[in-house]
């Protein structure tokens, strides 16, 4: 029996795929729970065009991720932190930080998707990797100066 997933199913498939599942279960399991409905040629139709729609949306979405890291590989940004003797900081700079720093600049990013390249152990500039999207990364410049 060939089904059309309305839901993502633990090791059958994801929701929108096509798959062949034997006919009780399709019947007695997946139907009833409205986890899958019946690939007759009407569903297919309904189907393809929604895995069309999605893959516009995926394609609009990267694009636009793409445009933004363009637009970031231009920021710097400045954060003063106390640095004592020998140039060691008190604390540390984390995302936490560096989203806020931006957030002054009127960009507004998840402290959850910036990473530091590297240890800030001082004054100086280093890198900051920002994940805009799941396959598009930016590199912003980080300025530490004494604060």
């Amino acid at each position: 029996m060939k089904v059309i997933l309305q839901q993502d199913i633990k090791n059958l498939g994801k929701k929108g795929d096509v798959v062949e599942v034997s006919e009780g279960y399709g019947r007695n399991f997946l139907l009833p729970r409205k986890a899958a409905i019946p690939a007759n040629a009407e569903n297919l139709n309904v189907a393809k065009a929604q895995a069309g729609s999605k893959a516009r949306k995926q394609q609009q979405a990267s694009d636009e991720a793409k445009l933004m890291a363009a637009q970031l590989e231009k920021v710097r940004i400045t954060i003063p932190v106390k640095i004592g003797e020998g140039g060691k900081l008190f604390g540390s700079v984390t995302g936490k930080d560096i989203s806020e720093a931006l957030k002054k600049e009127n960009i507004d990013i998840d402290k959850k998707k910036i990473s530091i390249k590297g240890e800030i152990t001082g004054a100086g500039e280093y890198e900051a990797v920002i994940k805009v999207h799941p396959e598009v990364t930016s590199t912003i410049k980080v300025n530490i100066v004494a604060g």
